[in-house]
Parts: C-alpha cells; structure tokens; sequence
C-alpha cells in the first residue's frame, strides 16, 4: 500500500486518554484508573447512542456528561472545581511518545478525524505541537463515528480518493468502520 493521504484517529491513538487517571488520583486517591476507564466507556456509548437516536451534541458535552455518570456510578463526588479541572485535562493530553517520529516519517497528506468537537480538538493540536493539513471534526456533519458520511469529510477536504486513504486508529470499531467505508 502506497497511500496519498493518513487520516489518524485523536483519542487513544494520537493522545492518551488515560494520563486523566494521574488527576484523578489526585482527587480520588486509588480510584484514578477506575474512573478513566469507565469515564471513556461511556464517552464512547454515548456517542454511539446519540447517533442511533440522531441526538448530536458537541463531544465536549458528551464527555462531561460522561465524567459525571463515571463519578455516580463509582459514589465519586464530584463539583464543579473538579469537573472543570479534569474537562481541562482532555486539552493538554499527552502524545504518545512514538506519534512525532512516525508522523514525519510520512511524506503524505495528513489528517485528523475525530468524534472531538472543535472547542476541545483545537487546544489540544494545538498544546501538542503537531502539524496537520487538516483536523476535521464531526462537529461539521452533526454525528459520530463510525458513521460513513463522517469518513467522507476525509475524502472532500483532502482531495484524495478514499482508496487512497490509509486510516490509522486505536479503537477497533473505528477502524472497521473507516475499512467498510473504504479507507486502507
């Protein structure tokens, strides 16, 4: 595969979803992980949810009112101070150590395309220093992945046709939902 264009995934595959435990230690000591992994859990449900039912709302939404079920269903209380201190912590994730050497290995076009809403996207690219000819958000279509027409944004903003797409994610229904639209 020679691909013209590498449209990769932002969360958990650029950035580190899980570096939020460490604040969440801090909050509730020993119930860090926990929480992260059940905080990202419904993230995702979420999203799926409001687009079965054609409900959208920016990501920035979904995930807090994702953080605030986590804390409910762990009896984790959780104020306002908190939730705006951990909101803040999806800005400034973390690369994944191994994401700048491998992106300027590439010499293609080179994409994010996210379930992230431009008010969370935009800081976070922007605190991580890396370089994209485009970040596109499924703000612009008003559903989430893996809905098709959100991979077509990929398509009509890079010019590149979707064979030549080489889509790179960590989470697995992402990716099967890119390959049944036709990405690599």
């Amino acid at each position: 595969m020679s691909p013209r264009a590498l449209v990769f995934d932002a969360y958990g595959t650029l950035y580190d979803v899980h570096v939020v435990a460490q604040r969440c230690d801090e909050f509730w000591p020993g119930r860090g992980t926990e929480l992260s992994k059940l905080w990202r859990a419904k993230q995702l449900e979420y999203t799926w949810q409001r687009s079965l039912m054609r409900r959208y709302v920016p990501f920035s939404q979904v995930t807090r009112e994702a953080l605030a079920y986590a804390c409910e269903a762990l009896s984790l209380p959780l104020d306002e101070a908190k939730a705006g201190t951990l909101m803040q912590e999806y800005l400034e994730l973390a690369v994944y150590p191994d994401v700048p050497h491998a992106q300027a290995r590439f010499k293609v076009k080179q994409a994010i395309l996210s379930n992230g809403s431009p008010d969370m996207l935009d800081p976070l690219v922007r605190h991580s220093g890396l370089k994209f000819d485009a970040v596109l958000s499924v703000d612009e279509v008003k559903i989430f992945k893996p809905a098709p027409e959100i991979y077509q944004l990929a398509v009509d903003r890079l010019g590149v046709a979707k064979k030549d797409i080489g889509f790179v994610s960590s989470n697995c229904w992402d990716a099967l939902g890119a390959r049944s639209f036709g990405f690599t």
